[in-house]
């Protein structure tokens, strides 16, 4: 069973199984990134710096574990789903409050 036929796109892309180095670490930080994407479009909150930068260490260290599964199963294939659906959400909801604002 070849190895290169089971890996995620993200991992195939970044040529994980050929130069596992620095293709975990573009995978990381894909991840990383897509994961503070979907935070701050969904999820975030106005907090003081210290707790927002609580978030974003456990962001990261969940980022790391999230990366190793990231090999076979599509968890950025996934982040980036969930990024698009929040993108057209808020593009959605910042129309209609222009909208609602324009109408009164």
């Amino acid at each position: 069973m070849d190895v290169t036929e089971r890996l995620s796109f993200f991992a195939s892309l970044y040529r994980v199984d050929e130069n596992p180095d620095v293709g975990m670490w573009y995978l990381y930080f894909t991840i990383l990134g897509l994961s503070i994407l979907v935070y701050k479009l969904g999820f975030a909150l106005k907090l003081p710096i210290l707790k927002s930068v609580i978030i974003y260490i456990f962001l990261a260290l969940g980022s790391t574990v999230l990366s190793f599964l990231g090999i076979f199963l599509p968890v950025a294939e996934g982040l980036v789903v969930a990024a698009l659906i929040l993108i057209i959400y808020k593009i959605r909801l910042h129309r209609s409050k222009q909208v609602e604002s324009s109408e009164t």
